[in-house]
């Protein structure tokens, strides 16, 4: 359940941040790139810090 939840979370920044570019300021691109970043560092250290907060929060796996 956790992770299907990081996963939309995930997603929904990501076009968020990119209709933002397009309509408000090119610099939401930097949020678009930062979500990226994360995952990327999440597939190499098995951590991610939206599984903590989740987790801290009640969500089971």
């Amino acid at each position: 359940m956790k992770n299907r939840i990081i996963h939309a979370v995930a997603g929904s920044f990501i076009l968020i941040s990119l209709l933002l570019s397009i309509y408000v300021n090119q610099n939401w691109l930097w949020f678009t790139a930062f979500v990226g970043a994360n995952l990327l560092q999440s597939s190499f250290t098995k951590w991610c810090l939206m599984g903590t907060i989740l987790g801290k929060l009640g969500v089971k796996d």
